[in-house]
């Protein structure tokens, strides 16, 4: 750790986001976290889980491959929330910025308390993903990595998606919100004035990346103005893949 309180960067000044994706439908949260946290700079370490791949797959039609990772994700975040191939033009993202782990890699980076992230972030949590991380489980890399992000005092988002919530369900929840974890549930607002299912995306992503303190402008803030979502762009919600938005295949 640095003078405060931040984990200190490996020799090579990386200290990355670990972004854990599990097998919750809503992939598109996802995707729309990792394009958020490239066009601010961040460094990023992902681990997709066994499901979320069979979940990636069903909504998008893109596979997630090992031996292909690189080609897959850029083909996963030029896809727009409504399934629309390259809406998201990813040369303008640093994909060497993103390294990926292997779900089933227990000795990967990310499993110590001394790899250098940030924290950590779960977009979307699945109810088997909470209550493995809330049991200290550890039965893959990204349940053993948001226990290190939890014992090592980093922030831990989790971004739970699953309705209705069972009553284990809401314990787990609590036991991590007791271990200093922010759950938040994948839940989009209608004040910034959506058009498309995109907005929608990007404001659950925003909400994600506010708790997690990382600049954005996916969603156009509440200002205090009633009817202000209908109005004109602002400086706060004019970002990609907004409504007002330079992505190109969305309204």
């Amino acid at each position: 750790m640095n003078g405060n309180g931040s984990p200190a960067p490996d020799q090579g000044g990386r200290a990355p986001w670990v972004v854990g994706v599990s097998g919750a439908s809503g992939t598109p949260y996802a995707a729309a976290v990792l394009r958020a946290l490239l066009a601010a700079g961040e460094s990023v370490d992902l681990v997709i889980s066994r499901a979320a791949r069979l979940t990636l797959l069903d909504e998008t039609g893109a596979p997630f491959r090992d031996a292909h990772w690189r080609t897959d994700l850029a083909t996963w975040l030029a896809r727009g929330a409504d399934g629309t191939p390259d809406a998201f033009d990813v040369q303008e993202y640093d994909l060497s910025a993103v390294r990926h782990w292997p779900a089933g890699d227990l000795a990967a980076g990310p499993s110590s308390g001394s790899y250098p992230a940030k924290g950590m972030l779960i977009v979307p949590a699945s109810t088997a993903c909470v209550a493995g991380v809330a049991l200290g489980l550890s039965k893959d890399l990204l349940q053993r990595a948001a226990s290190v992000t939890l014992k090592e005092r980093r922030t831990l988002v989790v971004a739970v998606r699953e309705t209705p919530l069972s009553g284990p369900m809401l314990r787990h929840l609590v036991t991590l919100d007791d271990a200093g974890a922010v759950v938040l549930p994948a839940s989009p607002a209608f004040y910034a004035g959506p058009v498309g299912v995109q907005d929608l995306v990007d404001f659950v992503a925003g909400r994600v990346l506010d708790a997690a303190a990382v600049p954005h402008t996916l969603y156009r803030r509440w200002a205090g103005e009633l009817g202000g979502g209908r109005s004109g762009p602002t400086e706060q919600g004019a970002g990609p893949g907004t409504a007002h938005g330079t992505a190109h295949g969305t309204a």
